[in-house]
């Protein structure tokens, strides 16, 4: 059976370690839990080991088990990190905190216009194509900064940062060039006044080379969770 919370530690020490070769706070990365796909048990296995932030890709799954877990767990912070489509903004809107994929004027008006009022405003990245990949999701860079001046008038949302998922590969010093674009992207943002403070960037497999380039946020599922069967 897979150790979930002797992975949450091992997978917080590759943060620390990572954070601290290139002389880095590890106090400042978050570790995001991808419980996509992963039972109950599973879940709170890991917030019994300290942890509080967990992603999710699948609407329906997600609403589950935010319900099941709401009221003993009311701390947890629920992020969305999957495709949107547009009939699914108002349960995102309701139901998560963070949202990492926006990447269009319309879904952000959305989730602007169907957050329940009684809740802070969503706390936002857009999400990315750093890599120009005809399959993956994200906005080419070029349009990055007309999207973000849009969100930044929608008084429902809060944009935090950047997202991205770049091309595949086990090469550090590739891995570490698509961050590192991303990074330059957000810095560039800031330098525009947007007080960015997100980069959600970093996977099980590339997490060294995103905390080397300055990720806030390292997305992990496989390294806590095990492979999915």
């Amino acid at each position: 059976m897979t150790d979930i919370s002797q992975n949450i530690t091992e997978v917080q020490q590759r943060i620390v370690a990572a954070a601290e070769a290139v002389n880095r706070d590890p106090v400042e990365i978050t570790l995001l839990a991808i419980s996509k796909t992963r039972p109950i048990e599973d879940i709170v296995a890991a917030i019994t080991a300290g942890q509080q932030h967990f992603g999710e890709n699948y609407l329906q799954d997600a609403l589950a088990k935010i319900t099941e877990l709401e009221n003993d767990y009311p701390n947890l912070e629920w992020h969305f990190i999957g495709a949107i489509q547009s009939n699914k903004t108002s349960d995102i809107a309701k139901h998560f905190s963070w949202v990492h994929t926006v990447e269009r004027l319309k879904i952000a008006q959305r989730l602007n216009d169907q957050r329940p009022e009684n809740l802070s405003p969503i706390q936002v990245c857009i999400q990315v194509n750093i890599s120009n990949e005809e399959s993956k999701a994200g906005i080419p860079t070029e349009q990055v900064m007309a999207l973000a001046t849009e969100i930044a008038e929608l008084p429902n949302l809060k944009l935090r940062g950047l997202m991205a998922i770049p091309a595949a590969t086990k090469e550090p010093a590739e891995q570490r060039k698509a961050f590192a674009a991303l990074r330059t992207l957000y810095e560039q943002l800031n330098q525009k006044g947007f007080a960015l403070d997100t980069l959600s960037m970093g996977m099980s497999g590339d997490l060294e080379a995103a905390v080397a380039e300055g990720s806030t946020l390292v997305r992990i599922g496989t390294a806590i969770f095990g492979a999915r069967a």
